[in-house]
């Protein structure tokens, strides 16, 4: 049997195609758990068949025949003792008209439904049946499965792996006794043939003890890998960067505003780290308008000080160029050197910009992605710093990390991550919290409006501007869009600049040069535009403390974090602020729920605990998960106890019993090495 489980001995696109699933080594079919269950051990009477679930009935085919109108299909009717059905087939084979030949007796598998002739099946699974054609004793198992690899290749192999590999336990038996968990082996043999007498909500739910046993394995995995890559970080050098904090203490006499009581710890908890031999990996995370900027303008002064060049990358160019010039204007009169680099540079200016870098005269270098381009080389690069650090891929990150060999790393994101996503997806990072806001800010009156009242809102702008403050008016779409219907920027420019003549109205969106959005920017700044209609490109790091109404055009449309971020971007100012978010109705009950979320909150973290419980992790995570596997079973808002039991018994094993943590290890991440290499 062993060699038959030798999945290199399968043909190359089968290999192909379990690889596409994850699946490298035969460990990993026990792993590859089903998505749903089918029903076929009872058979109903046609007549007694419940509506609108799987059931298995069984027939004679009475007649089968294709018709042409009014689209070509493959109709068929079954009769049993009890009463007769059709079935019906928009997609079908040559060899589905065989099965369904007059005379033969099948049994499909599919929901019943009231059709314009009578119950009818839709595509129902179909098989003819022979005299000793026995029911299946427990629940037929539906798999994730790729284009060209059948549930029929997938079972074979999967059952063959539950025959012959090892399900022996990598957990100790007190430590299961400990947690309430039941043993691996029956475990996975169950979710793979579930009796069925287990109730379908059970199965569904994911609630079984079995599934229980499962998640918390998969979670404990994850925590171990995730332990693993934060020691492994530990074993590489890196630049100690001690300062004297002079350059620190100058800056801090040179601003307007002292620092808060959380924007000191974190700093404290920076320059801690940046004193080691290896290199800092940390999260700063702070709400929108926390100041995480002048923090990282501080761990940039600490290398400098210390000889080295440091690194800030952001992920547009608007909001680079946000940073450069609010850094500039700090750290140039200190006798900084800051340099920019970004795509949309002249060539000579270009080159210019990465000679400097090369020979060490830029000491702070801030930019796009340009900043890890192959031709750009640091002389001697002692900090990155990594703004909305979701944007980026992991790869995109480890490029700048690898310019300077081994540099301290400290990544930003003002979107803040909820608690259980920070101990899991990102356990291999330590993490600092601003957790205070500025004094003086007050806080922003968010209302929701309907877009037929548009007319009024524009009224209110009017009369906010009249006082002397600034407006920002936001659209999602930069050009007429069939497909959604919605405003778009340019046009609404144009509407505006002909309601409110009396008042500067700019424009400012992604396709524009880079130029232009800089000098746009600078006049909104400057009091000299006094309505900025804009794209999403605002979303974060523009500083106007002047403006203090926002508008947002099919709020409905926008995720929540995006919403937050725009809100953000008002109330920067001692000024009353507001944030109408116009919808455009009927709203489905998903907008229906995000923009309650906004309206009722105006913590970042809470509104984003709640964005998890709607979205899953995939949006916070952005593309760090091309570096780390993504949980297929646990579901982190319901099973958080599993993960609060998962970190626990991890630092136990790491601490008192490493061959059971290998042995979980192996187990779980066997063929799935590359993913925790990033």
């Amino acid at each position: 049997m062993a060699n038959v489980l030798d999945l290199a001995a399968q043909p190359k696109p089968v290999r192909d195609r379990l690889a596409r699933l994850g699946i490298m080594q035969p460990n990993n079919l026990l792993l590859h758990l089903p998505l749903r269950y089918e029903d076929e051990t009872h058979l109903y009477p046609i007549s007694d068949a419940p509506l609108g679930q799987g059931v298995l009935v069984q027939g004679t085919v009475l007649h089968s025949e294709i018709q042409y109108k009014p689209r070509k299909q493959l109709i068929a009717q079954i009769e049993d003792a009890s009463g007769a059905l059709h079935l019906r087939y928009i997609h079908f084979y040559p060899s589905q008209l065989k099965q369904l030949a007059p005379g033969n007796t099948v049994r499909v598998l599919g929901e019943i439904r009231r059709g314009f002739f009578g119950d009818e099946m839709v595509h129902p699974k179909v098989r003819v049946v022979r005299d000793d054609s026995s029911l299946a004793e427990a629940l037929t198992p539906v798999y994730p499965t790729t284009a060209g690899l059948s549930q029929s290749t997938l079972r074979k192999l999967i059952d063959m792996a539950l025959e012959s590999l090892p399900l022996n336990d990598t957990l100790p038996p007190a430590l299961l006794d400990r947690l309430n968990l039941p043993a691996f082996g029956p475990s996975v043999k169950m979710l793979h043939h579930p009796s069925p007498e287990l109730p379908q909500q059970v199965l569904d739910e994911r609630t079984h003890p079995a599934w229980q046993r499962l998640k918390f394995d998969e979670l404990l995995a994850q925590q171990l890998s995730m332990r693993q890559a934060y020691a492994a970080r530990r074993e590489r050098s890196a630049p100690i960067l001690k300062a004297s904090s002079l350059l620190q203490a100058q800056l801090l006499a040179s601003l307007p505003f002292p620092l808060t009581g959380a924007q000191q710890r974190v700093l404290a908890e920076i320059a801690a780290d940046l004193q080691q031999p290896y290199p800092m990996q940390r999260l700063l995370q702070g709400d929108v308008g926390s100041g995480k900027t002048i923090v990282a303008a501080l761990a940039a002064l600490q290398a400098i000080e210390s000889g080295y060049q440091a690194a800030l990358m952001a992920p547009t160019e608007i909001l680079a160029e946000q940073h450069y010039l609010k850094l500039a204007a700090w750290l140039e009169p200190l006798g900084i050197s800051v340099g920019w680099l970004a795509g949309s540079l002249k060539k000579k200016a270009k080159q210019e910009a990465i000679e400097q870098v090369a020979q060490g005269r830029i000491q702070l270098a801030i930019g796009t992605h340009a900043l890890f381009q192959d031709q750009v080389e640091f002389a001697k690069l002692g900090l990155a710093i990594v703004d909305e650090q979701h944007r980026f891929g992991v790869h995109q990150r480890l490029a700048l990390r690898n310019k300077g060999g081994s540099p301290h790393q400290l990544m930003m994101s003002a979107t803040p991550i909820p608690r259980t996503l920070s101990m899991s997806y990102y356990a291999d990072l330590d993490v600092s919290v601003i957790d205070e806001l500025p004094p003086g800010r007050t806080p922003i009156v968010t209302k929701l409006v309907n877009d037929a009242r548009r007319d009024e809102i524009v009224e209110r702008v009017r009369l906010k501007c009249a006082e002397g403050r600034q407006a920002y008016w936001v659209c999602p779409l930069i050009e007429e869009s069939e497909v959604l219907q919605l405003q778009t920027a340019i046009d609404t420019h144009v509407y505006l600049a002909e309601a409110l003549p009396e008042l500067t109205v700019g424009l400012v969106h992604g396709r524009m040069k880079a130029e232009e959005k800089a000098a746009m920017m600078a006049a909104f700044k400057a009091n000299e535009v006094q309505l900025l209609v804009a794209t999403t490109v605002i979303e974060v790091g523009v500083d106007v403390p002047n403006a203090s109404l926002m508008v947002i055009e099919h709020a409905e449309r926008m995720g929540l974090s995006q919403l937050h971020q725009l809100r953000g971007r008002v109330g920067r100012g001692a000024a009353e602020s507001s944030c109408i978010l116009l919808f455009t109705t009927p709203l489905s009950d998903t907008a229906k729920a995000r923009l309650k979320i906004i309206y009722e909150n105006t913590d970042g973290f809470e509104i984003a605990r709640q964005d998890l419980q709607l979205r899953g992790p995939g949006e916070f995570l952005g593309t760090r998960q091309s570096g780390v596997p993504m949980l297929r079973f646990a579901d982190l808002e319901r099973d958080s106890h599993l993960l609060d039991s998962a970190r626990e018994i991890a630092d136990e094993l790491l601490a008192n019993d490493l061959a059971t943590a290998e042995r979980h290890l192996q187990r779980w991440m066997a063929g799935r090495e590359q993913l925790l290499k990033a």
